[in-house]
């Protein structure tokens, strides 16, 4: 196929370029892409016009956006990425678009969609647990945490402009949307507030819109949802960045700072401790904090790199195994690989390959835990792995969505007759 005049004059700017970009029809407007391009992905509301495309055996999310907005976000979201702040990665922008009749089209940015996440009105698509909503705001509250402690300003924070992941039993949440945000170096109280009080407004719109079509109990407060999203916030800044005092024989507090700050999933990088003139009062404030206390270990000890929920509950599981082979005196290392070999791999293995695109296998692990913990309770006895797979494999993973292919909408939630349909919840 001889190249269009648009792809002449294309302009790709990528840090890591795919030639297959090239392939895609950039010289038509982006809701008009062919529907064999495009992945079928959920629908929404959107600002912008966005599609899903396949590239190189993934996929992408394009957005037409203005073209200095695009290279803004495209730079922020590398920025995010560099400082391991959870969001979607950046692939690139093109400019220089056009129409086969010479008309300008407007500039697309590309990120990478993220596999196993879930926007949130799918997850109010499927049957969840009641709390669903408390638990989606507790993961936004540890990503705002998370944004402001690396100086950046989101400017419009919200459930759509988020995905979530599994993580055990709760969820992760990733930050898709960079559009309006901005990073410093420090963030003021001010600014943090209002990034809060945005979260609470747009928040608490968004239930109140699930209410309205049907996808949340009508008894269910938003307003108190919204509104606990700043308390947990609080809870959580508290927790990281607040300075404690002490009396000089209590030095054993420092260290209790350091361990409920782990329990959080926190590591303290750095911690300013000074006292006082006579030296009685020691005041000590975390400096610098990096998330992920839990998944760092884990994955020092397996190499399995999983969201931090997940690490916790495996590394108890992995506790549990060394105590039940009478291995407490081993080097941690050597019982991790046996447990590696011997527990995990195996288990995960034992799901048909057909199945495996339900959920990542450090879920499938905790969901196999957790059964196995129902049918010892039920049978009254300490039910093996093996009959704990069987049992899973045949009665609850074949009910659960597909979240790697579909990100688990059901099919009445696409929009009929354009499968690469989506909003901002995805991209942005």
């Amino acid at each position: 196929m001889s190249p269009t005049p648009a792809r002449q004059q294309l302009q790709i700017t990528a840090a890591s370029p795919d030639p297959a970009l090239l392939d895609l029809p950039w010289h038509i407007p982006l809701e008009q892409w062919p529907t064999e391009t495009l992945a079928a992905l959920p629908r929404g509301i959107s600002r912008h016009i966005v599609r899903f495309a396949r590239l190189s055996g993934r996929v992408i999310a394009v957005k037409e956006i203005g073209e200095t907005v695009a290279y803004r976000e495209y730079e922020l979201l590398r920025q995010l990425r560099r400082l391991d702040v959870p969001s979607v990665e950046p692939v690139g922008v093109i400019t220089g678009r056009r129409s086969p009749e010479g008309e300008p089209l407007e500039a697309v940015l590309i990120t990478q969609h993220l596999q196993f996440s879930l926007p949130y009105r799918s997850l109010f698509s499927q049957s969840l647990r009641p709390d669903t909503a408390t638990r989606l705001i507790d993961a936004l509250a540890v990503l705002l945490v998370r944004l402001h402690l690396a100086g950046f300003y989101w400017g419009d924070v919200s459930l759509s402009n988020t995905l979530f992941r599994r993580d055990a039993e709760t969820f992760a949440a990733y930050l898709v949307d960079a559009e309006t945000g901005d990073l410093h170096q420090r963030l003021t109280d001010g600014q943090r507030g209002y990034d809060l009080e945005v979260a609470r407004v747009n928040i608490i719109g968004e239930l109140m819109d699930l209410q309205a079509g049907e996808f949340l109990e009508e008894d269910v407060d938003a307003v108190a949802i919204g509104d606990a999203l700043a308390e947990r916030y609080g809870e959580l800044w508290r927790a990281l960045t607040e300075t404690e005092s002490f009396g000089y024989g209590e030095r054993w507090r420092v260290q209790a700072r350091i361990d409920r700050l782990n329990d959080l999933g926190f590591d303290v990088g750095e911690l300013d401790i000074t006292t006082d003139v006579d030296g009685t009062t020691v005041r000590i404030q975390p400096k610098v904090v990096e998330s992920g206390h839990h998944s760092r270990r884990l994955m020092r000890l397996t190499g399995l790199d999983v969201g931090e929920h997940q690490a916790r509950r495996l590394l108890n599981d992995l506790d549990e195994y060394r105590a039940a082979t009478d291995r407490q005196a081993e080097d941690e290392s050597f019982v991790a690989h046996d447990w590696l070999t011997e527990v995990f791999e195996p288990a995960v293995r034992k799901v048909p390959r057909e199945l495996r695109g339900k959920l990542e296998p450090a879920q499938i692990f905790h969901e196999l835990l957790d059964h196995r913990w129902y049918l010892s309770q039920q049978q009254h006895r300490d039910v093996p792995m093996k009959e704990t797979v069987k049992s899973y494999v045949k009665h609850i993973l074949p009910n659960r969505p597909d979240e790697q292919a579909i990100l688990g909408v059901q099919p009445g939630d696409l929009r009929e007759g354009e499968p690469g349909s989506a909003d901002d919840e995805l991209i942005g």
